[in-house]
């Protein structure tokens, strides 16, 4: 009996990390993200950042094409050559530095030997799982064509990127493009359909909307929070900005993501509220929502904590009140119960 119950004890601990894992996005899919979120966004600056960031990952330069290329699909031809434009600049600026970037596989290119229309059909009910039927199709055939000859035919049949890939890149575009809900629906499914999870892809919206609400270009993300991992509940990520008589930093939050119960003693805190939604409480008192605009003003003495809402990332300005003496104490966790009534 024993025995079983030490199994069922270790399957549970490997099952639950091993979803947990699943549920993260690794850094090529951020990449992916990150670069199909500011091209659909129109970004240039931040899409720099982010391009440089996938290069330094060991991206090849021809998968970052085919997320470019993709994007004039969903985004139209103005914000992909504007991307491909900035990606042509980062590349130079790169080779004049010394780098070396990867060049990666050339793309398939479909001859008019191959049949387009049976390509894309299989490519699109692959995604689909299945017939896809729409009043479109006949009340506007050549749409219908396009979707089937050059979308689902041209540009997938084009490798170097995977189904999945193609799809994260898809999801990505849809989630910063106003009034494409149906259109990202329709992906988020499709994507499911090649594997991913609804936890990669929630993320991944998230990530998405995120990154392109939120400026950070103006302020960066920070590493991730590490040395004051323990204080927190889900990840964080710490950029000082400054140390020098007022001391201030930027604190991105994860989704869900909490700092512990804790107290500013002598001196307090303010906090200016820069992206996404989170929360604010004090102790026996209901607990503030927060968004991009809100300042919070924490009085010295007063037992408090703050982070994200579950379903949102959240970064705030974190300032210090200069005084005599000044120190933190850090206190119990918000607990699940407690941070999941919120709503």
């Amino acid at each position: 009996m024993k025995k079983i119950i030490l199994f069922i004890v270790c399957f549970s601990i490997i099952f639950t990390e091993a979803y947990a894992m699943q549920s993260k996005l690794s850094d090529k899919e951020k990449s992916i993200v990150e670069i199909s979120a500011f091209t659909s966004s129109g970004n240039q600056e931040q899409l720099a950042v982010s391009l440089n960031k996938a290069l330094d990952n060991k991206m090849s330069i021809n998968e970052i094409n085919e997320i470019l290329i993709q994007s004039y699909a969903y985004c139209g031809f103005p914000r992909s050559l504007n991307a491909i434009g900035t990606f042509i600049n980062v590349v130079k600026e790169r080779k004049a530095k010394g780098i070396k970037d990867i060049q990666g596989d050339k793309p398939k290119v479909l001859t008019s030997k191959d049949n387009r229309d049976e390509i894309g059909t299989k490519t699109r009910e692959e995604l689909a799982g299945g017939t896809v039927k729409g009043e479109w199709q006949t009340f506007a055939p050549g749409i219908e064509q396009y979707l089937k000859e050059h979308l689902f035919a041209d540009i997938f049949a084009r490798g170097i990127l995977t189904h999945q890939e193609r799809e994260l890149a898809t999801v990505s575009f849809l989630s910063v493009l106003n009034g494409a809900e149906p259109q990202l629906k329709s992906h988020i499914s499709m994507a499911k359909n090649t594997g991913l999870s609804d936890d990669k892809l929630n993320y991944a919206v998230r990530y998405a909307q995120f990154i392109t609400d939120y400026n950070m270009g103006v302020f960066k993300k920070g590493a991730e929070n590490t040395a004051y991992a323990k204080y927190f509940t889900g990840k964080s990520y710490l950029e000082p900005l400054s140390k020098d008589g007022v001391s201030a930093s930027n604190v991105v939050f994860e989704p869900g993501c909490r700092n512990n119960w804790h107290i500013h003693h002598k001196g307090g805190q303010i906090l200016l509220v820069t992206g996404g939604n989170g929360w604010y409480q004090e102790w026996g008192k209901p607990a503030r929502k927060l968004k991009a605009g809100d300042v919070v003003n924490i009085p010295a003495g007063v037992k408090h904590w703050h982070g994200a809402a579950n379903d949102s990332f959240f970064a705030h300005i974190a300032i210090a009140v200069p005084a005599e003496g000044a120190s933190n104490e850090w206190l119990e966790p918000v607990s699940d119960k407690e941070y999941n009534k919120l709503k």
